[in-house]
């Protein structure tokens, strides 16, 4: 990297880890950022379960659906944009962005519960994707803080529990008679109580990656990094599916119960929430499990293994639908766990492959492109309804983690 100095060659930065780690107070603190991503993150899906309801009241169309959840991701992109322009991940105390953002996070979710068109629903929307954009990559950062020989397991962990997080909202909304305003607060509340819970509870540990002033020319001497390219391609494909699937199974499995002939099950939009927060909520045992297999096998052979499985749900998925919900929810689950179980070892390829100096930059500036991907993704989904039927309208999404495959491919040689 230009003007700067080499990464260390441990061998966690050769995608396998030893097994001792130092500090005693790693795992109090893991478990401390692991509950507040799981508050925090309860933001991300408010909108998108209470959609429904939104749809009925505003008569809107499916892309209009969609766009509820687009403009959270562009959101984030726009934040993560800035926030990797001005180095602020590795300018601003970890702690401090955290907090800040959720907070402000919180208050622009509000604007959900008074909201009387999809205009300013959509504000509010984007305005909280924005704030995320301070509370994913900061927390990632602040665990490797704490591990270095076990990094894959501790950073799995932390994106487990994000995970569980966002599905929270899908939970809330398959409770009868909820009513849209009391969803919006209670993820806003639990956004609050992870503010609390880092600025009074967290503090970096021994492996804290040094601050260093603004500069233009970070952001550049990342993207030459080699390795910052490739991770960054397989992080790509891999993003390139799991928004998409996370956003439209819930539609997809109430078009599956009107399609089957013999499933007669009651209040089918509740059923499809509750499915929905499974399938999403699985993938944190997937990111834990995939954590602790990267330490031992090495992060490439994971993120293969992961994106293989997830091209081959793709297309099975489809030959479930319209039948027994026995037979399409284990499909579904299947991929659900495996779609994000790589998720957490493209972060901490990055944490590997740059100098210490650079991690924040490089963890949002990757975050930020792959978060820009789902913007056209999850859009795509509805026209490939209209032109194919729902039954194969997630086949096209195993280009991603195909392409994904191959970078990363690359990266072990």
């Amino acid at each position: 990297m230009a003007g700067a100095e080499a990464p260390l060659a441990t061998p966690a930065r050769m995608g396998v880890s030893s097994s001792r780690d130092e500090h005693p107070q790693r795992w109090r603190m893991l478990a401390l950022l692991a509950v507040a991503e799981l508050l925090g993150m309860a933001l991300w899906f408010a909108g998108s379960a209470i959609a429904p309801q939104l749809q009925r009241a505003w008569q809107l169309d499916g892309t209009q659906v969609a766009w509820i959840t687009v403009a959270v991701q562009l959101g984030f992109v726009s934040g993560t944009a800035i926030s990797a322009i001005l180095n602020l991940a590795d300018v601003v105390p970890a702690r401090t962005l955290f907090a800040v953002s959720v907070l402000l996070g919180a208050l622009a979710n509000l604007g959900l519960a008074f909201a009387e068109g999809l205009n300013v629903a959509l504000v509010s929307r984007f305005l909280a994707g924005a704030c995320l954009a301070g509370v994913y990559p900061p927390a990632m950062k602040m665990t490797s803080t704490w591990f270095r020989e076990r990094r894959g397991l501790a950073v799995g962990t932390i994106v487990g529990a994000l995970t569980i997080g966002k599905a929270g909202p899908y939970l809330l909304g398959a409770i009868p008679g909820i009513s849209v305003h009391l969803i919006v607060g209670l993820s806003s509340a639990s956004a609050v109580m992870a503010a609390l819970l880092v600025w009074f509870g967290y503090r970096d540990g021994p492996h804290a990656f040094p601050s260093r002033p603004f500069a233009w020319t970070l952001v550049r001497d990342v993207v030459r990094e080699p390795r910052w390219r490739l991770s960054t391609g397989g992080y790509l494909g891999h993003m390139a599916e799991l928004y998409s699937y996370w956003t439209w199974i819930p539609a997809f499995v109430a078009a599956s119960i009107a399609a089957s002939p013999h499933d007669l099950t009651p209040a089918p939009s509740r059923v499809a929430s509750i499915i929905g927060f499974a399938i999403i909520a699985v993938g944190g045992a997937g990111c834990v499990w995939g954590g602790a297999v990267a330490d031992r096998i090495g992060r490439p052979r994971l993120v293969i293994i992961a994106l293989s499985v997830s091209t081959v749900c793709c297309a099975l998925v489809g030959l479930a639908f319209g039948r027994s919900l026995w037979l399409l929810t284990p499909v579904a689950l299947v991929w659900g766990f495996f779609i994000i179980a790589d998720s957490a070892q493209f972060s901490v390829l990055v944490t590997e492959s740059v100098p210490p100096h650079a991690v924040g930059t490089a963890l949002t500036l990757q975050t930020s492109l792959g978060f820009l991907l789902t913007t056209i993704s999850i859009q795509l989904v509805p026209p490939v309804v209209r032109t194919v039927g729902w039954p194969w309208a997630f086949a096209f999404l195993a280009i991603g983690p195909a392409l994904g495959i191959l970078s990363i491919r690359r990266l072990e040689r």
